[in-house]
């Protein structure tokens, strides 16, 4: 479960929910304890990224300023105010997660959620990348709640390095951290640019992601991030649709066609894709072809009512000129 930010003692709220911000060490949270056991994964050599911006963080706002630090690293031009009006809840007196994820996207970032192991993280650092992670530094029956950003780790001294509440550089020990990072389930984020991919990408994961940014009507960046992983799975189906749908929403009609096309010679009952594809014959005052595409499409759901529907909408669509 995740909890509520910063205040004394925080409400247990829905999954998705509030994370929080912290002002203080918590009880028994953030000491170094040296000379212990690195963790799994955290690998052989020590890595920091000392060029990584800091900014520290009003009382219960870790939230914002953590983002700020991903995401200016990540070349967005934003202001510390501008993240507090977007992901701090003054009453709550702190940040949800959907939040962080929604802002991301909305400075026209690709946010990946990491698989939860310390390998992940020290594989994006090695790719540049610093980690932003939710912590809980208190104990079991007071929890205090904490954004920071992994910039480094030290495997011969057992530490991970943090932009950390008012703290640019604090230095925790790696076993501690762990623990503090398991209370959240482990939850971690990256701040993708348009075109790239995280160094170890799960498909499913960074499909969503994509998806998700579509939604905000990114499709430009989008675009960016369906060529990265045409690049790295060429010929994928997933990939491609999301591509021309892409290129379909940015009114690129002839690119749009083409892969439509293509992914007719891979999969030619799909009426999802004869569909797009109809829209984007009508677009280029292609109605004939547009409505073959539609019926050939309508003859393969007979037993499909929702996709019936919906195809029959675009074909009065069409038929109506609302493509032209």
């Amino acid at each position: 479960m995740s909890q509520a930010a910063g205040s004394p003692l925080a409400e247990t709220i829905p999954r998705a929910g509030l994370v929080p911000a912290l002002f203080a060490i918590a009880l028994g949270g953030c000491a170094l304890i040296p000379g212990g056991t690195p963790p799994e994964g955290i690998g052989t050599a020590a890595i920091e990224l000392v060029d990584t911006p800091f900014f520290p963080q009003e009382r219960y706002q870790c939230g914002p300023a953590a983002l700020m630090t991903v995401l200016t690293n990540s070349g967005v031009q934003t202001s510390l105010d501008a993240l507090v009006d977007q992901v701090y809840l003054p009453g709550r007196q702190g940040s949800l997660q959907a939040e962080l994820v929604a802002a991301t996207r909305a400075a026209g970032r690709i946010p990946y959620q990491l698989d939860g192991s310390m390998q992940a993280i020290r594989t994006e650092l090695e790719a540049g990348r610093p980690v932003l992670v939710l912590q809980n530094l208190g104990v079991s029956w007071y929890e205090r709640w904490h954004y920071a950003v992994v910039v480094g780790v030290n495997p011969e001294k057992s530490q991970v390095v943090l932009r950390s509440g008012t703290e640019s550089r604090h230095v925790t020990d790696a076993q501690t951290f762990m623990r503090t990072w398991r209370r959240s389930d482990s939850w971690a984020l990256i701040v993708l640019r348009p075109g790239e991919l995280p160094t170890n990408p799960d498909q499913h994961r960074y499909y969503q992601a994509l998806s998700a940014l579509e939604e905000t009507g990114h499709f430009s960046e989008a675009r960016g991030g369906w060529q990265a992983a045409l690049d790295r799975w060429p010929g994928d189906t997933v990939a491609l649709f999301g591509m021309a749908n892409a290129e379909l929403a940015l009114d690129n009609f002839p690119a749009a066609e083409s892969l439509y096309r293509q992914l007719l010679t891979q999969n030619p009952s799909s009426p999802a894709v004869r569909n797009n594809l109809a829209h984007a014959l009508a677009r280029q005052g292609e109605k004939t072809e547009a409505v073959e595409q539609i019926g050939l499409a309508l003859d393969s759901v007979l037993d499909d009512e929702q996709m019936r529907l919906e195809l029959e909408d675009s074909l009065r669509e069409i038929q109506g000129g609302g493509d032209h």
